[in-house]
């Protein structure tokens, strides 16, 4: 799947710059809602305290960090970082009402804060878009705390082969509805590619391993449709 990507130099980026304005709606559409369930079984496997610091990366329109700040109820500044500015220009006015998000358009692979920074870092479902997996997996190792958490909510590979051709299935549906919805089928058909070409439950294990990260573990969700990784720093 990296190979893939780097083979695709400017897609990422202008496909979201293609969907950023639709990209909740679309959300909903493809997941069926169920993405929301998702983002709350990953706040809830955090289980932050009032004083944690979170760096939310590849973060949307920012639903991670509405979701930690409502589970966290401080005041604590956040990072919500992505590297689209249309995607951070929706979230801004979207979160306009919390005054504790710093917004910062960036890569995942070059996140331009310092190091041991931050007790939780976050990215869900864009890292399998990033240029360079490993890079990334670096960058979020050197922001993290001693001690810190990594968490990642990912698309994964389905373990029921009856759910699994199910989903395939109605994948191909997922550009159609793009089409419809947005405008635009393209960015969806790359989207489905992606998740098809993105690396599996244990060999992402691996990578984090291989970044440095300890106790690396996951749990599935709906089957494998998704996965939470999580990693320590220390």
């Amino acid at each position: 799947m990296q190979q893939y990507l780097q083979n695709k130099k400017g897609l990422v980026q202008s496909v979201f710059d293609k969907v950023y304005d639709k990209y909740d709606l679309m959300n909903d559409f493809m997941s069926l809602g169920v993405h929301r369930v998702w983002k709350k079984n990953l706040i809830n496997m955090m289980n932050p305290s009032f004083n944690s610091t979170l760096i939310d990366v590849a973060c949307g329109t920012g639903d991670i960090g509405k979701l930690f700040l409502e589970s966290t109820k401080s005041d604590n500044l956040i990072f919500c970082i992505d590297p689209n500015k249309g995607m951070i220009a929706k979230g801004k006015e979207k979160l306009k009402s919390y005054k504790n998000i710093n917004w910062v358009i960036a890569p995942a692979e070059k996140i331009p804060v310092q190091k041991n920074c931050f007790d939780f870092y976050t990215i869900s479902f864009g890292l399998r878009n990033t240029k360079n997996i490993n890079k990334a997996l670096a960058e979020a190792h050197r922001v993290l705390k001693p001690g810190g958490r990594f968490l990642c909510l990912e698309f994964s590979k389905i373990l029921n082969s009856n759910l699994d051709f199910f989903y395939k299935n109605y994948s191909k549906l997922i550009p159609l509805v793009g089409g419809l919805v947005v405008g635009e089928k393209e960015p969806y058909e790359y989207l489905v590619k992606s998740i098809e070409n993105f690396v599996n439950q244990e060999e992402l294990i691996a990578l984090m391993e291989q970044n440095d990260f300890k106790k690396c573990t996951y749990r599935n969700l709906s089957g494998g449709i998704v996965s939470i990784h999580s990693g320590w720093k220390y």
